[in-house]
């Protein structure tokens, strides 16, 4: 197969989709894997280590997607890549399609294949693909809630581990998944107070017996939101729906019952956030303020720290893409039912029922295409 690996060109975006290591996984085994010149160097990895590992470099993106029979890429398409995306092209990549319509209406217009890395979902319901870059994000929402917290850059000026004589900052999470359980395990690292809010009753009680004593759990609904949003100091938003557009748990004007100074760091915002006011925001611009709330909406968090964060999604995304390269991506999705659940879009159909239901457009099922 032919495989392109473009330069990510969404904004402060550093990763790459494919380290050298895994450009020679494929090249072993007779496929072509063409990479844009620079693609690995804010990752750390130079054009000569993947020519080393036998990867052929092009100039620009346009040769890229040109050549590739499968594209592999961190982030969604961007408007100036949607007309280079050609009819049956696989495009395997995050694609968040339920945040963002256009996206949606030019996949489906381009007649490509959609394998999206976020809704690969193995039998007991974990998401393989988005669990490494969820770890990541949730270990730097309170890295970077912390500095937000800062008097200098608004925040209540409060430091979250505290010092003797005085109390520790509280920290709020809602959701007890990969992002919650690795926020809270950060902030409980520093001394913080921590509470973590979900409705699944058996994750609780499993956070419960493997977290620390500073950790609380409570079961979310909105009056437990509304009575601590009042006292915590920083609240991670942290609530996943696989595919779908994630849930406003906090209003607009539950801002007003906040301190001023309150951090939000929104992880969900690349699933259109959890927060009413939260918006995607860049690592140039990370932060706004409403009502005194610091907000930080980042939607591609792990993308400041791009040299681990690309090892870590290229360990996780590789056996797919050798399945999808060795047997092309209808036998791969036949053969793997957690493969199959990745498909969003094929030949202008909506075969994610996540993705139609978040815009009212129509649903073909994916046996059309595989069975």
């Amino acid at each position: 197969m032919l495989i392109g690996v473009p330069k990510e060109i969404k904004s402060s975006e550093n990763r790459v989709a494919l380290t050298p290591a895994g450009a020679y996984e494929l090249t072993k085994r007779g496929h072509k894997v063409f990479v844009q010149k620079s693609a690995g160097e804010g990752s750390g990895f130079a054009d000569e280590e993947y020519e080393n590992y036998g990867a052929k470099i092009l100039k620009d993106i346009e040769s890229v997607y040109k050549k590739a029979e499968m594209i592999i890429k961190v982030k969604e398409p961007i408007r100036s890549e949607y007309n280079l995306i050609k009819e049956n092209q696989l495009v395997f990549t995050y694609f968040h399609f339920a945040s963002y319509k256009p996206l949606t209406k030019a996949m489906v217009k381009s007649k490509a294949v959609c394998l999206a890395y976020e809704t690969v979902e193995l039998p007991d319901r974990s998401l393989p693909l988005l669990v490494p870059m969820s770890e990541v994000a949730g270990r730097m929402a309170i890295q970077e809630g912390a500095k937000y917290l800062e008097k200098p850059v608004k925040g209540r000026g409060v430091l979250l581990g505290g010092v003797p004589g005085v109390p520790p900052g509280k920290v709020l999470i809602l959701g007890g998944g990969i992002v919650g359980t690795q926020a809270a395990k950060m902030a409980a690292g520093l001394g913080a107070q921590v509470t973590i809010l979900d409705i699944n009753l058996s994750r609780l009680r499993h956070l419960a017996d493997i977290m620390p004593a500073n950790v609380t759990t409570l079961f979310s609904n909105e009056y437990n939101i509304r009575r601590l949003i009042k006292n915590h100091d920083l609240i991670v938003g942290a609530v996943l729906i696989p595919g779908a557009k994630a849930p406003n748990l906090i209003s607009r004007e539950m801002l007003k019952e906040m301190r001023p100074g309150t951090v939000l760091v929104d992880v969900a915002v690349d699933q259109g956030g959890c927060i009413e006011t939260c918006k995607p925001t860049t690592h140039n611009k990370p932060t706004f303020i409403i009502d005194d709330i610091v907000h930080y909406c980042v939607a591609n968090m792990p993308g400041a720290v791009p040299y681990t964060s690309t090892l870590a999604l290229t360990n996780a995304t590789l056996p797919y893409a050798i399945a999808l390269a060795e047997k092309g991506w209808q036998k791969a999705c036949a053969d793997d039912l957690s493969l199959r659940k990745g498909l969003n879009v094929i030949n202008g159909d909506i075969v994610y029922q996540g993705v139609s239901d978040a815009f009212g457009m129509d649903y073909v099922d994916v046996e059309k295409y595989v069975s």
